[in-house]
């Protein structure tokens, strides 16, 4: 079992910057990754960043939204996740969630059992 709480989630004018934070907790395994999802009201859930604990490579999806503006980090001592969001744009406005997973690829949701309660971000204009 792995746990996961998001913080960090807020409002924030377009243009501007807002940093999410994952920490997970639990069992420890060197296959676990992270990968920061996002869901709009009446809209699918999409896959934003990932990272894998153990090398920190990470892997971002091709879609234009968000190219470029977000990036995924962590602190291994602090078994935490990051999010930074940059040149935010209303768009971006979402429940942000973190999940972890141990098999299966990054940037399907599928391959991620465990899942935090999510943050939101609202971005106005």
């Amino acid at each position: 079992q792995v746990q996961l709480v998001e913080s960090g989630g807020g409002s924030a004018q377009t243009g501007g910057s807002h940093v999410l934070s994952c920490k997970h907790s639990g069992r420890s395994d060197y296959r676990l990754f992270i990968g920061w999802f996002r869901q709009a009201p009446g809209m699918e859930r999409e896959g934003v960043a990932f990272i894998s604990t153990q090398s920190g490579d990470t892997d971002y999806p091709k879609a234009d939204s968000m190219k470029g503006r977000f990036s995924i980090s962590q602190d291994k001592s602090e078994s935490t996740v990051y999010l930074q969001m940059n040149n935010l744009k209303p768009e971006d406005s979402a429940m942000y969630y973190c999940a972890a997973g141990y098999l299966g690829a990054w940037r399907d949701a599928s391959s991620y059992p465990f899942w935090g309660q999510g943050t939101q971000v609202t971005v106005s204009s």
